[in-house]
């Protein structure tokens, strides 16, 4: 266990430093003038002037001299020093976490939305297997599954919020703001969650120490506690680990969809503006974010399975 977390820091370190470098290099290869954006995203495009980009030129060349240093650079990249913000100057710390605060809001939202749709349906699937429900889950998945998130968000938002009123089609602060977007994600999520949990059930209710329990005269709802969900819970959970990385790309779009001031909603904006700091430390949040969760998700797996603790 302590082998498996020193690889997940050695991957976090990493991280840092290869988003560091790649946002860097990458923003610098654009096309187009990078002081005219960043004048465009600090005053807006209606307001910008010769005298602005010029003022933004003089603040973009004293910068890249102070910073010319790479391995300087580099210290302050690992200790979490972005700087201040091209287009606001407000230090990026600051900003990072109040649009972290509420990106994990709504992920956490949508994780639980997920939950709550696809262990029940999933485990009734596994347990009743090629049943009318198992065939309806079936082709509601693939459907779902094969709908981008633009077009699936753009069609809740169509039916629930301008033709049904149900609810708001963007906005933030309030319970009835995260349904929305939070749905927009889980079902997506939900579309192969199903048929990873019905897979996992049927593989457990079909095995030989399962069969034996119900000969027993075990009640199947007792069986399944007793001798299922423990038996579910490892794969399950590390599908849910691995579905993070769909996550972080759902949330960039959907942020932008319903407006939510999240960080993939941040980071869009940063891209169009040229704000190399927001820039890389948006990116390198979410992927140190995602290292963290496959460590929680390896140190959970690792509890719940004692084969592994054996291994």
């Amino acid at each position: 266990m302590i082998k498996l977390l020193g690889w997940r820091l050695g991957q976090a370190v990493f991280v840092m430093l290869a988003v560091g470098l790649l946002t860097w290099f990458l923003v610098q290869a654009l096309p187009g003038d990078m002081a005219w954006r960043i004048a465009s995203g600090r005053y807006g495009y209606d307001r910008v002037d010769a005298q602005a980009v010029a003022r933004v030129q003089q603040e973009l060349s004293g910068s890249l001299q102070q910073g010319s240093a790479l391995l300087h650079w580099l210290f302050d990249l690992l200790q979490f020093n972005f700087g201040r913000s091209l287009v606001s100057g407000e230090p990026v710390m600051d900003e990072l976490r109040w649009q972290l605060s509420q990106t994990l809001a709504l992920a956490g939202t949508s994780l639980v939305l997920t939950l709550l749709l696809t262990l029940p349906l999933g485990i009734w699937a596994g347990c009743h297997a090629n049943g009318k429900l198992d065939r309806v889950l079936f082709w509601l998945s693939a459907l779902l599954k094969s709908v981008p998130h633009f077009a699936l968000g753009m069609l809740l938002i169509v039916l629930l919020a301008l033709q049904l009123d149900w609810l708001p089609s963007a906005g933030y602060g309030e319970l009835r703001h995260f349904l929305l977007p939070a749905l927009t994600l889980a079902l997506s999520l939900t579309a192969v969650g199903v048929r990873v949990v019905r897979e996992a059930t049927f593989q457990v209710v079909t095995s030989g120490y399962y069969r034996w329990g119900a000969q027993k005269g075990l009640a199947p709802a007792t069986l399944l506690r007793r001798h299922g969900l423990r038996n579910l819970a490892s794969p399950v959970m590390t599908w849910f680990g691995m579905q993070f990385v769909w996550l972080v790309e759902g949330v960039v779009v959907v942020e932008t969809l319903f407006a939510w001031p999240g960080i993939g909603h941040a980071l869009v904006h940063a891209i169009f503006a040229r704000d190399v700091p927001v820039i890389q430390a948006s990116a390198m949040t979410l992927g140190l974010l995602f290292v963290l969760l496959n460590m929680l998700v390896d140190a959970g797996c690792h509890l719940l399975d004692p084969r592994g603790r054996r291994a």
